[in-house]
C-alpha cells in the first residue's frame, strides 16, 4: 500500500509531509518504511515522534492495490 504523510515533517530520518511511503497495516497501526529506510511502525490516527517533538499529521492512502 501507498500512503503520503500529511503534516509537519519531523527527525532527519523519520517523515517528511507530502511524501509517499510504502507500507503496510499492522496491530491497528501502518509499518511504514520511512525516511531512514527501515521499517517502523506509526500511528494510523496521528503519526507523530514518540518523544513529542512534533504534533504529528495524518496519512492520506494513495493506493490500497496491496
Amino acid at each position: 500500500m501507498k500512503i503520503k504523510y500529511i503534516g509537519e515533517s519531523f527527525g532527519v530520518d523519520s517523515l517528511t509531509n507530502g511524501k509517499v511511503y510504502e507500507a503496510a497495516e499492522e496491530d491497528g497501526m501502518y509499518r511504514v518504511i520511512d525516511d531512514s529506510g527501515e521499517d517502523y511502525l506509526y500511528s494510523k490516527e496521528n503519526p507523530a515522534p514518540l518523544y513529542g517533538s512534533s504534533k504529528g499529521g495524518t496519512w492520506e492512502i494513495i493506493d490500497n492495490s496491496n
